[in-house]
């Protein structure tokens, strides 16, 4: 069972629901090794609340993981923890879980990272500033993040014909990824410049091919203003910045279709030709993957030279040890860090 990927597994803001998550865990056997890195003891806790025994193992994993089992790496809270309180002084343990875990698949020692929901506005209370996962993990790893969220879509067949394509194909998921993640709206149009349009829909490009194992991605490119700019009327980004880029790539062989109209680039007509869309912006393209698949969405950062995952969700304060947690979307992020896991493995 060595070949088997190893997956860690970042508890989050200890307040929410992220440690309750994490002991939910323990229900479900993976094909794969799983460590959670966390407070032990604050795991147990939860469990507890939650009714659920398990037998708890302080330690990275040696094995696969198990139904019943829970393997937790030991990383203490700075501070007791009430469920739905945040606390400024657990903000430092917060990010030491993810610099531990970051720093395991920079070594090796762990294939895929996958994150449970944290609170950046106590993190930036704390002092440490933090705008995002995505952007915290890219500094520690030097990457250039694109974040895409993914959801699949059970039971609807659609139908794909692209070029020299012989049948249609079935389409699993809607991904969509952002040309710029957690920006104040007023500061989107200064940050999509040409520069970073391109550098963006290259690195989607190429980590759906390294990554989906998708040969001639097709993408579809909002445009940032209503109606796409409306021939310049309602803003010239589109003629400007975003309609060069395109022109140029499609010379070098990129399958790019926009920009579109975002109220229309999601009809039926428009995602049957789509392998991944590129909003301009996070509230642009994530209401509609959200509205299609919210609690079975995973969010996947593009770009850094490790594998991360993480859940659609935020901390959900108010849940924190009530037992009525749908833990569906950190599922579907364990089993997406899997399949993209074993994909990257010689």
């Amino acid at each position: 069972m060595s070949d088997l990927p190893h997956l860690a597994v970042t508890a989050g803001e200890p307040a929410g629901i992220g440690p309750d998550l994490c002991a939910m865990l323990a229900r479900h056997s993976f094909p794969c090794h799983l460590t959670v890195l966390g407070d032990a003891g604050l795991i147990a806790e939860r469990a507890a609340i939650l009714g659920m025994p398990f037998t708890l193992h302080e330690g990275e994993t040696a094995s696969p993981q198990r139904s019943g089992h829970l393997h937790v790496l030991h990383h203490p809270v700075g501070q007791a923890v009430t469920p739905g309180r945040l606390d400024r002084a657990n903000a430092r343990h917060v990010l030491a879980l993810i610099e531990h875990a970051v720093s395991g698949c920079l070594s090796g020692r762990f294939d895929a990272l996958v994150t449970a929901p944290v609170h950046k506005g106590i993190l930036n209370d704390a002092g440490f500033p933090f705008s995002g996962h995505t952007e915290f993990i890219a500094g520690l790893t030097g990457g250039r993040p694109v974040m895409m969220l993914t959801t699949r879509l059970p039971g609807e067949k659609i139908a794909q014909r692209g070029a020299g394509d012989r049948k249609p194909q079935t389409a699993p998921s809607l991904r969509v990824a952002l040309a710029t993640t957690h920006l104040p709206l007023r500061q989107v149009p200064a940050a999509i410049t040409r520069e970073t349009l391109q550098t963006t829909l290259e690195i989607l490009s190429r980590d759906l091919t390294a990554r989906f194992g998708i040969s001639h991605p097709r993408i579809t490119v909002l445009g940032l203003n209503p109606h796409a700019g409306e021939g310049g009327h309602l803003g010239r980004e589109e003629i400007d910045t975003l309609q060069p880029v395109l022109a140029h790539l499609r010379r070098r062989g990129m399958r790019l279709q926009g920009p579109l109209p975002a109220d229309t680039a999601f009809l039926p007509e428009v995602l049957s030709h789509t392998d991944a869309y590129l909003a301009m912006y996070h509230d642009q393209g994530l209401p509609v993957l959200k509205f299609a698949g919210f609690g079975k969405a995973v969010n996947i950062t593009l770009g850094l030279p490790v594998l991360r995952t993480s859940v659609d969700h935020g901390t959900a304060l108010e849940l924190a040890g009530s037992g009525r947690i749908d833990h569906g979307s950190l599922l579907e992020a364990i089993r997406t860090a899997i399949e993209l896991a074993n994909h990257a493995r010689p």
